[in-house]
């Protein structure tokens, strides 16, 4: 049977067939523009927005002169060229432009990073603004510039170990700049933003997003440049007299902790830092370093017993040269002032017999009792500080190593050693503190490197460090500083007459392999300078592989041409 369709039927059914077809595009569009609509924008936003770090500068680092800043680590703006490798179209121009402008800045393997997957390639770094105008002004596709900074060390080595250095991914590694690294670093900013198709962030768009950079903090240090020039200068013409191989000195005000001056030898220019073959030259010595202070540690002995009032400078005991505790005989390496002497007798010529029997005393007279030895740690440990780190601001601090009495080899024998400065460890910044206080009056100020810091331009000094005061009597301490300036008139040469100077020496026996060295020691000097009261407090370290040195002899000159320098360079008037 054949239907025929009526007329107008067609019509109808292309009518419908169109409705059809202009539904589905109606149902598309509104699932791509409304149901969609966050996925594509999400895409949008993906290829016409980027977020770009927006850098902190580093704070710069400044040193005294005199009472006035200066900058011993400042910023130098440099500049890196990257490639979207995948947008660049002139890779043979490129190559040629970046070979003739930036030379031994260039990464290596340059054409293999243009034709590189990944989407950020590093050409090129630590260029000049000029050398950077030349690459720009041709203008490649594909070629961006990064800002960066690199630190410049105006004064060359100056205080090399002091500073430390910024390695190559901008962090700091010892020094300063490893103690403070966060702070000098600051806080990078962020720029989310819409961009061109060179990706040149657009100043149009309500999505743009900026938070700006903290710059990192610019601490002013209490070096003085010209006392931490002069002390370099002595430790070098030190090595050269003695023969030494390594020297090092402390310069601190004994009455606020302030470090003026922190120098090692050999040492090295922090802008140099990938040139150096000997890792061990990074290290401060100073505070890194702990070591045996031998008889500089006598100071304390003499303070705590004085302290304690169980004898006086003037007191007398019988010298035979040594002295027997528990199972060991204990000798002094200056012979002959045997007999009937003072304590200051044996400061003078620091006999090791008068320091165990000042340590007896602090106990039942004839043996170092318990009693004697909790004693000895109180002043050795929680007044004097020794066996903690200081609290100096620098990286790679040491905290040394004094045993308690509580511990099992914290016995009579340790801590007669211990009364002359062996059986423990500190470093030369431990025991400066330490003198320090003996010497001031009495109080223990925390060292500190750090003066103030650079805010706006200006110079804001910082709080006075942390102290504590009492930790021996007025009285006491004026009696150490006297017992000290006799004996430091007993050593020739001594430089400048008329100013209140006093000191110890120390001269340390090197352990290898489990015992001491028969031809190796370490000749060491702490001593103080000043008119009417002490001024500065300098101690100097000097050792050497196999080498026999002395405090006397090797440390004690380079102590007097620095100390001969800071009367002229303080202005010290004569006593009285």
């Amino acid at each position: 049977m054949k239907l025929d369709l009526q007329k107008g039927s067609r019509a109808r059914v292309l009518a419908i067939v169109i409705v059809a077809i202009a539904g589905i595009f109606v149902a598309r569009l509104f699932y791509l523009q409304v149901m969609q609509y966050g996925h594509y924008t999400d895409i949008a936003k993906a290829t016409q927005e980027k977020r770009f770090v927006i850098p902190a500068s580093r704070g710069e680092i400044y040193a005294l002169d005199g009472s006035t800043p200066i900058q011993l680590v400042m910023n130098q703006t440099v500049y890196t060229v990257f490639a979207d490798p995948k947008t660049v179209t002139e890779h043979d121009a490129v190559l040629k432009t970046l070979r003739e402008v930036a030379g031994g800045n260039l990464e290596p393997n340059i054409d293999s990073r243009l034709k590189a997957d990944n989407r950020y390639q590093r050409l090129a770094t630590k260029l000049s603004a000029t050398q950077r105008d030349k690459i720009k002004e041709k203008n490649f596709s594909g070629i961006g510039f990064q800002t960066e900074t690199q630190r410049v060390y105006p004064e060359g080595q100056l205080a090399g170990q002091v500073l430390g250095f910024v390695n190559n991914d901008g962090d700091g590694n010892y020094g300063i700049e490893g103690y403070m690294n966060q702070e000098l670093k600051g806080k990078e900013g962020a720029l989310q933003a819409v961009t061109d198709v060179r990706d040149v962030p657009l100043t149009i768009g309500r999505q743009n997003v900026r938070v700006e950079a903290v710059d990192g903090k610019s601490p002013v240090l209490s070096l003085d440049r010209n006392i931490q020039s002069h002390v370099e200068q002595a430790l070098k013409a030190g090595i050269e007299r003695t023969g030494a191989t390594h020297a090092s000195a402390v310069v601190m005000n004994p009455n606020t902790g302030k470090v003026m001056a922190m120098a090692n030898f050999p040492s090295y220019n922090p802008g140099e830092f990938s040139k150096v073959t000997d890792g061990s030259i990074f290290n401060n010595d100073t505070i890194s370093v702990p070591y045996e202070p031998g008889s500089t540690i006598k100071t304390l002995m003499l303070a705590t017993a004085l302290n304690q009032n169980v004898a006086k400078r003037t007191d007398t005991f019988t010298n035979t040269d040594s002295i027997r505790v528990e199972d060991r005989t204990i000798s002094n390496a200056s012979k002959g002032h045997t007999g009937v002497i003072t304590f200051q007798t044996a400061i003078d010529w620091s006999l090791n017999t008068g320091m165990v029997t000042l340590a007896q005393r602090l106990g039942n007279g004839s043996q170092i009792t318990r009693g004697a030895r909790d004693i000895m740690f109180d002043y050795y440990h929680n007044k004097f500080r020794l066996g903690e780190n200081t609290g100096i601001e620098l990286a790679n601090e040491s905290s040394g190593l004094l045993i308690s009495p509580e511990h099992a080899t914290g016995n009579a024998v340790r801590y007669s050693n211990m009364s002359f400065g062996q059986g423990m460890n500190a470093t030369m910044m431990q025991v400066a503190t330490a003198f320090s206080a003996a010497i001031n009056g009495g109080t223990f100020h925390q060292p500190s490197i750090i003066n103030g810091y650079m805010v706006d331009g200006q110079y804001q000094p910082s709080a006075a460090s942390a102290s504590t005061p009492g930790v021996i009597t007025p009285a006491t301490s004026s009696e150490v500083r006297e017992a000290l300036i006799s004996a430091r008139s007993l050593i020739r040469n001594t430089g400048r007459d008329g100013y209140m100077i006093g000191g110890k020496t120390g001269t340390s026996q090197v352990i290898k392999n489990g015992t001491y060295s028969d031809n190796e020691t370490i000749g060491s000097y702490v001593g103080f300078g000043g008119s009417e009261k002490p001024e500065y407090v300098i101690m100097v370290k000097v050792s050497g592989e196999n080498k026999e040195l002395q405090g006397a002899r090797d440390a004690v000159p380079i102590f007097n041409d620095i100390s001969n320098w800071m009367i002229d360079y303080l202005k010290l008037r004569p006593r009285g």
